[in-house]
This record gives C-alpha cells, structure tokens and sequence, in this order.
C-alpha cells in the first residue's frame, strides 16, 4: 500500500510541474523586458552629492597608540612621547539637496568637528559648504552651498508616515569612496527605537545595502522621492550585513523647518513624559493590550498641562498615530512644529478622552541669568545658571530639572582644581538650599571659615568640604 502512494505521488510530478510551467510565461511586450530602475536613478541621483569634510588633528608623539582614548585616559591628556605633530584627517560621506537655495541634508557624525567641507555633485561640480545647524539628538546637519544662481538638483520630501514594510526602497551614496552607488532593497522595518541612545530614535530599517560613506544618503520610494537619510547600520565586520537604518524624512522636515532666524533649531516641548504601559498595567486598567504611554509626569507650565493632560492619564495616538513607548512619544512630538495644534486620544478612568494640545517651545523659566562666579570661594571660574526647561533642551539633560547648574570652567580655576564639572547641580552652600543664581552668588560672596558644598551629579549626591 506504501509503495502504491510513493508509486502515484510520483505519477502526480509531471502535472504539477506542467501547472508551474503554466503559471509563468516569458516577457511578451519590449517594456516588461526592460523593467528597470534607472528612471527613478536618473531623477534622484543627481541631488545626492558627496560630502568631503577636512579637520586637522593633532597628534601626540610618533606612535597612534599615544592617540588612542583608552590610553590616554590613564596617562592624561597631556602626556607627550615625542615630538606632536598636526596632520589633515579626512572624512567621507553623502548628503541630499532637498532646496534649490542650496540646502542639504546629511549626517551630523559626517561633518563631526570639520574645518573645511566640500561638497562634490553628481557632475563633478564643487562647493564650499557652511553649516546651518547640527542636531545631536537626530544626528542631522544641514549645510548650505552658493550655486552662484545656478539651479540645482533637488529631492522633493515624501511623507515617511506612507511607507509600509514590504515596500520597495533604493539607497543612494558612495560606499567606501568607490563613487556614487545605487542599491536596492525593501523596508524591512518601521519604527526602530534601539538603534542608538538618542531619545528620537525612530528609525527606516532596509536591507538595502548601506556601507561607510553611505551616511547621509539618500533613502527614495518607488515615485523617486525621498524618504529617510540613510545613517546607521548594524553589522560586525563594518560591511553591509543586510540591516541598515534611515532617519525618516518627517524628523528632516522638522528639523529643516524649526531652524529660527538665528540659527537655532527649536522644537516643540509637550512638557510631560511617562513610561510605557507593561502587560501588568493593561490588565489594571482593563486594556485590551498592552500600548501607549502613561503619564507620570505634567510640568506645571508646558503645553500639555495647559491643555488638560494628567498624571495618570494613558496617552494612545497623536494625530491618529498610534504611540507604543515614550519614544514614539518624543518622535511624534519633534515631528510637529511650533504652535501646531495635536490631536491626543487619551485613556482616562472613566473612559476615552479627546485633547487639542497647542505646541509651544520649552520656557524660559525662570531666566537662565548666566554668571561667571569669582573671587576668592571653591567655585571661582564657574559659570552657572538657572536651570529651565529652554536651557535644559540644550543641554540635553532632564527638562523637569530645576536649580542652578554649573554650565561651563575655566581652565586651571579653583572650582577646576577642586574637582567640580560642567553639568553639576550645585544643591546647598553651608547648608542653605540653592534655588537661584542670585542666592548662590550672596552666599559665596560670605565668605566663612568652611565651605560645605552638596552636589547633584548625574543623579547622585556628592558633599564637598573646603577649608576657607
């Protein structure tokens, strides 16, 4: 009986192969044979253009292991074997016209402490570039070239919010500097958030193939669009393994856009933040899964306590995207410019809540009145200020800090000597709680017997005490 159904199992191949034959069928018309991507190439190409940015370096004695950070962090910056020398380090990388003004876009990590750069087009032409604005928090630059009037190559921005997975996407750069290269893939992913530590991660993951070089290329749709600046891969080797990440093109319009007058970038602050909801919270409030981000925070004065929002309250979608972790949260919000108004679908006890939350910048409050402390007292040669939400932003700490926070030293000064750091909360003087730049500067003005100075640094509390 075995052998029987082997025996008919076999007899069944040929039909199913002549099905499969079937099935498939040559080209029958000139334009399914020359299916191609060489018109979307020919119409996105020209507006990638490579990045040279040039910066000398200084370096210490005649072997790089005197370079290297792991070195000289046990024998200090100023340990010297040799003679120094200065030679020009180069770095390579992509970027993307996205004006015909002659503004583009690329990675931040590209033009990292540059002297000079150079942008290089599609058709050999050359210029000298300036840097509008750099953008930790979303590794993004943008430069600006003087074509002399001369019209210029552009990718007009497609909304990222379209893309799909599956969807099919070219990458464009100059991979280790072999020259403008063109690959192809699909999205593999939306929304990766664990790529690096930024707090805007919210990355395009394609397996397109991205190397060295590629940074700040170009990402583009099947309707020759841009999408994402290509940025990021994950691999071991330092090659393509089939992973790489884009910054989607609605963070570049944002960041294009939130550039001020005077070349800062100022971006929305909802002033809330909260964690995201774990199995065991759905369950508490009778959700029927796991999404979202519950509020555990509301600064007094921000655009989210102005429109309602509250401790407690479950933040689902904004502008009916769905937020699944206090990522998305931030990507959402950075995506949207100053004074748009957002729609939040709230969770709330008694049910599902509606807020139009007006977009405002982080205050200024109280003002940051920056002061260089001197004389003779442990902190001469500080500045310190006030800390506010606005100053925060820029700082890239905790905008829910408060206090006076020690923003910068002078080289060799008494508050340099005695250990204190940029960044330091300066919490009490001889027991007093500081809250103000003022009240810190009276009180060192006092000048007592002993100093008793308490410390915030990185979250932990440090006690110093100076003979006077």
């Amino acid at each position: 009986m075995a052998a029987f159904c082997l025996f008919a199992a076999f007899l069944s191949i040929p039909s199913f192969l002549s099905a499969q034959a079937t099935a498939k069928k040559a080209p029958s018309t000139k334009s399914e044979v020359q299916l191609s991507f060489a018109p979307l190439v020919k119409k996105a190409a020209p507006a990638v253009v490579n990045i040279y940015a040039r910066k000398v370096v200084r370096q210490r004695g005649s072997l790089p292991l005197f370079d290297d950070p792991f070195f000289r962090r046990f024998f200090g910056e100023k340990f010297e074997f040799g003679q120094s020398k200065q030679r020009l380090q180069n770095s390579l990388g992509s970027g993307v016209i996205v004006a015909s003004k002659g503004i583009i876009v690329t990675n931040k990590h590209v033009i990292e402490g540059a002297d000079q750069i150079n942008v290089v087009l599609a058709d050999r032409r050359q210029f000298a570039a300036k840097i509008v604005v750099t953008d930790d928090k979303t590794d993004l630059a943008i430069l600006r070239i003087d074509a002399k009037g001369v019209e210029l190559p552009v990718l007009e921005l497609r909304d990222s919010d379209e893309l799909e997975v599956g969807d099919l996407v070219l990458a464009i750069g100059n991979p280790f500097g072999v020259g403008q290269t063109v690959t192809s893939g699909i999205v593999s992913a939306l929304a990766r958030t664990s790529v690096t530590s930024s707090d805007l991660n919210f990355f395009i993951q394609t397996d397109a193939a991205i190397n060295p070089g590629n940074s700040g290329g170009a990402l583009i749709s099947m309707d020759g669009k841009l999408v994402g600046v290509n940025t990021a891969i994950f691999s071991k080797s330092g090659g393509s393994l089939g992973i790489g990440f884009a910054i989607p093109t609605n963070m570049v319009r944002a960041v294009m856009t939130g550039i001020t007058n005077g070349g800062r970038l100022v971006r929305p602050w909802l002033g809330a933040s909260g964690q995201g909801v774990s199995q065991d919270i759905a369950t508490s409030l009778a959700m029927e899964r796991p999404t979202g981000v519950l509020i555990n925070r509301v600064y007094e004065t921000g655009s989210a306590a102005k429109a309602g929002l509250r401790v407690g309250d479950v933040i689902l979608t904004i502008n009916k995207h769905e937020v699944d972790d206090p990522k998305a949260l931030n990507f959402r919000i950075a995506t949207l410019p100053v004074g748009d108004t957002a729609q939040f679908r709230i969770l709330r006890r008694k049910g599902i809540v509606t807020l139009n939350v007006r977009l405002s910048p982080p205050p200024e409050i109280p003002p940051r009145n920056i002061t260089a402390l001197a004389g003779v007292q442990p902190l001469s040669g500080a500045k310190v200020a006030n800390m506010s939400p606005a100053l925060a932003e820029e700082l890239g700490v905790d905008s829910f800090a408060k206090g006076v926070v020690l923003i910068e030293l002078e080289r060799g000064s008494a508050a340099s000597r005695l250990g204190f750091r940029p960044g330091d909360f300066i919490r009490s003087v001889n027991g007093e709680q500081i809250k103000a730049v003022t009240q810190l500067h009276s009180l060192l003005n006092s000048k007592p017997d002993r100093w008793d100075i308490s410390i915030d640094r990185g979250g932990k509390s440090l006690n110093l005490t100076i003979n006077g």
